[in-house]
């Protein structure tokens, strides 16, 4: 990990009090009626990711004041290094609450308590206590690591396993949280599939071996809600009685995702919600609005449920890293605590510690003035729109101030009204919180905080051994691996191990020249056709607002045999080919190619420099009054990191066949032989070009 660095917010001891705090503490501590949030984010990606994350947790922190923030985990390997090298930056950086998450299934008892006390020396107090993925230990055991001295007590099965073994091991140093679902755990183990009633006795279980707080998945349905916390309340055990319940509420950054999340979380949309997003779900725009408009309406119905039990009334969002959504409704829903005088000291000492920002003038906020005054000027915020008189008072306050009015320093750019201001994307600096507002998952900015897929736990089937087996079968040949994804194209399979959602309407338009190219063991990942300039409004390709024209290059990303990609690499490296296609290229000992990597040039003068790799935007938009927008982007970054986890996909499908086995093996030598390989036509007019290209 790197080195721990100074809060730039807390002076040292106020810095080593709130380290140290307990969540559970800190809720009793606030008076009844309070109600507060907490914020929940996952490693980055990218270093550069990584780097800007930084940035909006300092921002979002001084901006909501959460009680405390969570940090996901990956179970081992580079995921879980990340995951502390986050929690350090929140915990002694930052000096917030930090509750790490950490998952028991799949991991040893070693690497638990390397976790653990990893954890303390950051001076975390605080774990999330979660099952993980289903047991497959034999399968996730390094090779090299030594076996446990007791097997039985090395195992951990259960969340609870896990809360047991912290209690046992560290007392009561740390608070521990585990996780419920309001609608049930969606787990094709048990006959019961998707029940409350069926989760009861092992959420009971949970809270008896030492839990300390409750905190929920996401959902959209608040009625399930209110029937989770009243059966909880009221359960015979007593066990929920007094225990802090936590909702966890997901904010709706954009329609596809909101629907990905809900597939993969079992979670229910009420239909008169679902109703609203479909009626925006072309424009990300008017879906986060709506997205806005929804969370903070549950947030109201809650605290009214919250009522009957009395006491502080906290919300957990799950930010995916995103800033805007979430900063409008924790204001418009009242959950930033109220400035102290203290709070007012503190920014101002804070202002004269850091390098000055950029001048208070340039935030020129366009919203309308908050009824608690937040936002409200002052005549000193900008003297030279006024005309100072001597000896009278002003006539006309408008565009005269007096001496005394003229003398009030203006309000540091970094105090809290303005912080929120820019986390809210309004003026010139407003850019910071929303130059990534609409991601596009792995086909986003690299250099987002949010780039990638939205859980942040690495690389993962999303399906059970028994429902893998039952999609994928027992593959023994290339030819059975090309039928699962020839089956995927027509339909016939829900989900492959590298997606598991259905294909979009675009991709009819493909589907032939696809199933062409899975034919020939050429398996796809990703694609798109060519679009050129069809209306915004268009059933099949159009998104954004109205009376726009969308644009797109064809792609496909693919793996290829290592033989079949020499002789499509000479193909694509020809004279003719420069201008017309880009493609990146790596298998699984990380060799690349690239059409365009940086490599070192000579200028006119004969003087040496390094180009610099293309960025590729393969959709964009042209829409009245708006910066050309370009939701799509492929680039020698983002590719890379998503080869690492492509990769890893073999070996997680390698891994439910068990050791040895015929399918494991040739999944293994798949994996070993294969190149990704992602093509870029640059022609978006003739739409053949690229499968021509490909096909012929």
């Amino acid at each position: 990990m790197g080195e721990f660095l100074p809060s730039l917010e807390l002076p040292l001891e106020a810095r080593k009090d709130h380290a140290m705090d307990k969540i559970t503490d800190k809720i009793a501590a606030l008076p009844a009626e309070t109600n507060y949030c907490s914020l929940e984010f996952f490693p980055p990606k990218t270093s550069m990711g990584f780097s800007n994350l930084r940035d909006r947790l300092d921002r979002m922190a001084r901006a909501l004041r959460p009680l405390f923030v969570n940090v996901t985990w990956g179970a081992g390997g580079s995921t879980a290094i990340k995951s502390l090298e986050l929690a350090e930056i929140c915990q002694r950086e930052l000096g917030l609450t930090t509750c790490l998450h950490l998952t028991c299934t799949n991991m040893s008892r070693r690497l638990i308590d390397k976790a653990l006390d990893d954890a303390k020396a950051l001076g975390i107090r605080n774990i999330l206590a979660l099952r993980g993925d289903p047991p497959r230990r034999a399968e996730y055991r390094d090779s090299n690591e030594p076996e446990d001295d007791d097997e039985e007590e090395g195992e951990f099965h259960w969340a609870a396993d896990l809360v047991r073994y912290i209690r046992k091991t560290h007392g009561d140093y740390f608070c521990i949280g585990v996780a419920a679902y309001p609608e049930g755990h969606a787990d094709e183990s048990h006959p019961l599939g998707q029940s409350l009633e069926h989760d009861l006795p092992y959420l009971v279980e949970k809270t008896q071996a030492g839990a300390d707080f409750i905190m929920t998945q996401l959902f959209f349905d608040v009625a399930a809600y209110d029937n989770f916390e009243k059966t909880l309340r009221e359960h015979p055990s007593g066990a929920f009685q007094d225990i802090v319940i936590i909702p966890g509420l997901m904010p709706i950054q954009s329609y596809q995702m909101i629907k990905r999340t809900t597939k993969l979380s079992h979670a229910n949309i009420p239909n008169a919600l679902m109703d609203r997003l479909d009626a925006v779900k072309g424009d990300d725009e008017r879906v986060k609005e709506v997205g806005v408009d929804i969370i903070s309406e549950m947030v109201e119905h809650i605290k009214e449920i919250k009522g009957r039990t009395g006491g502080p009334k906290g919300f957990h969002f799950y930010t995916l890293n995103l800033e805007k959504a979430v900063s409008f409704i924790v204001e418009r829903t009242g959950l930033i605590p109220p400035n102290t005088p203290e709070d007012d000291e503190e920014h101002l000492e804070s202002a004269v510690r850091q390098n000055p920002l950029p001048d208070i003038r340039l935030l020129r906020i366009n919203g309308s003035i908050p009824d608690d005054g937040r936002r409200k000027g002052s005549v000193g915020s900008d003297p030279r729109d006024r005309v100072i008189v001597q000896g009278r008072s002003a006539s006309y306050p408008d565009w005269e101030a007096t001496a005394q009015e003229a003398s009030i320093p203006a309000e540091p750019i970094n105090s809290r009204a303005n912080t929120l201001a820019i986390s809210e994307g309004e003026g010139v600096l407003g850019r910071e919180a929303t130059w990534d507002d609409f991601p596009n998952g792995r086909w986003g900015d690299a250099r987002s905080p949010a780039y990638g897929q939205i859980d942040g736990y690495g690389v993962s089937l999303h399906v059970t051994v028994a429902q893998a087996l039952r999609l994928w079968g027992t593959p023994k040949t290339t030819e059975d691996i090309n039928n699962v994804f020839i089956r995927h194209l027509k339909g016939e399979l829900s989900t492959i191990p590298w997606s598991e959602e259905g294909f979009s309407p675009e991709t009819d338009k493909i589907r032939d020249q696809l199933i062409g190219l899975n034919s020939k063991g050429w398996w796809t990942l990703a694609s798109q056709p060519a679009v050129n300039g069809l209306r915004s409004s268009d059933p099949t390709f159009g998104w954004g607002p109205q009376n726009g024209f969308v644009f797109q290059k064809s792609f496909v990303e693919f793996f290829i045999p290592s033989a079949d990609w020499k002789k499509l690499e000479e193909k694509l490296k020809r004279h003719e080919m420069k201008d017309v296609v880009c493609y990146y290229a790596t298998n699984v000992k990380g060799d690349f190619v690239s059409s365009d990597s940086t490599q070192p040039a000579t200028d006119v003068d004969g003087k040496p420099y390094m180009e610099e790799a293309s960025t590729n935007a393969v959709t964009w938009g042209v829409f009245p009054g708006k910066e050309i927008v370009t939701p799509t982007i492929i680039e020698e970054v983002s590719f890379r990191a998503w080869a690492e986890e492509a990769f890893g996909i073999w070996r997680e499908w390698a891994k439910i066949y068990g050791r040895g086995s015929e399918s494991e093996r040739l999944l293994e030598n798949v994996r070993a032989d294969s190149w990704l390989v992602n093509i870029i036509h640059h022609d978006f007019v003739e739409r053949e070009a690229l499968w021509e290209l490909l096909l012929e």
